[in-house]
């Protein structure tokens, strides 16, 4: 059929989306079992274990969630009998659930925990305590034996800091523990030190590292880590004592934004090889000799969203997603070369679902890095000479990174006709330090001009129509949404979703995780409000002349509601066509199905007011 692009029938529902590919969220072998945590959308976004028998381990209402530095991660592990550890997302105590029992809480109310690890039988966690002033965060050890529940005190503290940690690792004697650890005033992928002391012992040594992150002991004098000394995060060997060195080192980074706990880039095998995430654009697997000398890439569906979540024997699970393959998890073989699929993974199908094209814009900063997945449907062409809309995709973070996966929420927009290019702008992860740090200071200008780079470069390609460029992002990406709508001149509409509009609003409520991570990315308060106030999208609301669709989350403690209410209240005081949605019960990022169904149709019908097609819900209307 002929139809005009945006209006073309689509199987890809609203409801399809809520329920397709479910985050997978950590994985373990356990006995003859592999475990894995998976999201649901359609009970709110609960986080559940399953197991590969077919069997879900943590039954509802139980939800392994943290709220460690508010993004929590880590929030279960499991030992080989089958003994599940979590934290409930309700109280954020540790609970034990055995084979056959129900769950019974390992840690008193009060304190959050995440980063679990169980290791020599020793049950590891990060805790973060926000009832003293200033905050505290530690690396404790939680008892088995549940004497902990009412006494707080009979959790054992190992490190505590008013800082950060995280990725604790005992040695195999049990008698020394690494960590990473870095400042309140300083992000993770700043600057991160290495830190190893005795277990019984008060001598911390610290390790002249960048940005350290996932120590691994090798043995009890020797430790495996991830570094960026040169600008892109590789393994580091290092013998107590000495110097570091690089082991096959790369350019391209095995590492990545700390923004939650629990990540895996790397496993260190029994027999000394390392399998390990490579990422330059795209994620590759690779298997890496004891020495370091040979290095083998691994040939699997998985090019993004990758992690080496666990390994045994010759086994390893490896989650992820891919530019044919749907997010899912995978258990290889390196070995025999044997790859079975635990779960997810499903092949789609390129007739629907675009393969991502790396695309690279000339930008004023420098190129700009990119994927496009152009309008895709089989049974539908639009009347000649007519361009496709786009949607230009800004990510959050905005230390953070997209690798160009299949995507079932983006065939959502293609099927219908609308374009999308997803865009790795300055401060994205995945290309280097330097790439990262073109964003130092510059948040709000280097993020905008590369949209608007990446748009127009698309429109002076001939391959979208450049009066129907539509931007979308969320947190971050929200920010970057505004600050381009009030630039003017390239997009024709804005969806933010949970978007920065004020800077000293941003500055004065968010949370402590973040409380410093604005002084990297504009100016230190107070000698710096003038960048605040001139870069703030909410002090130049009039000049957003498009329309803008709002969408925010009540519970929201990261950017809260008065964010988006202000711009909401500046676009209405002016008469700017606006729509404002305020989803009950849903924080930083949607979650329940419902609300995503509702998002996504409200986007839809929005863009087909603004770009003129008639949106069609259902392939059947």
């Amino acid at each position: 059929m002929t139809a005009p692009y945006g209006s073309w029938p689509s199987p890809f529902t609203a409801q399809m989306i809520a329920q397709a590919s479910p985050r997978i969220d950590g994985a373990r072998f356990v006995a003859d079992e592999v475990w894995w945590g998976e999201s649901v959308p359609a009970e709110g976004g609960r986080v559940t274990v399953r197991s590969s028998t077919g069997t879900e381990i943590l039954p509802a209402p139980w939800s392994a969630r943290s709220r460690v530095h508010e993004y929590g991660g880590g929030a279960w592990t499991a030992d080989a009998d089958g003994t599940l550890y979590f934290v409930d997302g309700a109280d954020q105590r540790v609970h034990r659930l055995s084979r056959g029992g129900a769950p019974e809480p390992l840690t008193a109310p009060g304190p959050a925990y995440g980063g679990l690890r169980l290791q020599r039988g020793r049950l590891l966690a990060v805790r973060e305590d926000l009832r003293p002033e200033p905050h505290r965060r530690a690396i404790v050890e939680i008892p088995l034996d549940a004497s902990a529940a009412e006494d707080e005190s009979a959790v054992r503290t190992l490190v505590s800091t008013t800082g950060f940690v995280a990725h604790p690792a005992l040695s195999p004697d049990g008698t020394r523990l690494a960590w990473v650890q870095w400042s309140t005033v300083r992000m993770p992928w700043e600057q991160a030190l290495l830190h190893v002391a005795p277990v019984d012992g008060d001598e911390i040594e610290s390790m002249p590292t960048r940005a350290a992150l996932q120590p691994e002991w090798v043995d009890d004098d020797e430790l495996l880590y991830l570094d960026d000394p040169n600008g892109r995060w590789n393994l580091q060997r290092l013998r107590l004592g000495h110097p570091a060195d690089a082991l096959a080192p790369a350019d391209a980074d095995t590492g990545g934004g700390l923004w939650v706990l629990g990540n895996r880039w790397y496993q260190r095998l029994d027999d000394g090889r390392v399998v390990a995430v490579r990422t330059d654009g795209a994620d590759e697997i690779v298997l890496i000799s004891r020495d370091g000398e040979a290095v083998e890439l691994l040939t699997l569906p998985i090019s993004a969203a990758a992690s080496i979540d666990d390994s045994q024997g010759s086994r390893v699970l490896i989650s992820g997603a891919g530019r044919t393959v749907g997010a899912g998890l995978w258990c290889v073989d390196l070995d025999d070369g044997t790859i079975t699929t635990v779960t997810g993974g499903a092949e789609t199908d390129a007739r629907w679902v675009p393969r991502a094209r790396a695309v690279t814009f000339d930008g004023p900063h420098g190129p700009v890095h990119a994927f496009d997945y152009p309008p895709t449907n089989p049974d539908a062409t639009a009347p000649e000479g007519e361009l496709p809309p786009y949607i230009v995709m800004v990510h959050g973070g905005p230390t953070a990174h997209v690798s160009g996966a299949a995507s079932t929420a983006y065939a959502y927009w293609t099927s219908r006709g609308i374009g999308v290019l997803d865009v790795n702008y300055g401060g994205s992860t995945g290309y280097g330090r330097a790439y990262r740090e073109r964003l130092d200071g510059q948040w709000g200008v280097v993020d905008v001009d590369d949209v608007i780079a990446a748009a127009r470069g698309m429109a002076e390609a001939g391959l979208a129509d450049p009066e129907r460029i539509a931007i979308r992002g969320g947190s971050a990406g929200g920010w970057t949404v505004l600050c381009a709508l009030v630039r003017g001149g390239t997009f024709a509409a804005g969806i933010s979703r949970y978007g920065v509009a004020d800077l000293r609003m941003l500055a004065a409520e968010t949370h402590d995780f973040e409380a410093h991570y604005l002084e990297g990315l504009v100016g230190p308060l107070p000698e710096a409000e003038s960048v605040y106030v001139e870069r703030s999208p909410l002090s130049h609301a009039d000049r957003i002349d498009v329309p803008v669709l709002l969408q925010q989350g009540s519970d929201d403690r990261v950017v809260p509601p008065s964010q988006s209410e202000a711009i909401r209240d500046a676009l209405q005081a002016r008469g700017v066509p606006h729509e404002y949605l305020l989803f009950e019960g849903e924080g930083h990022g949607f979650r329940a199905a419902e609300t995503i169904i509702a998002s996504l149709e409200a986007e839809l019908r929005f863009l087909g007011r603004i770009f003129g097609f008639q949106p069609v819900f259902h392939a059947e209307s």
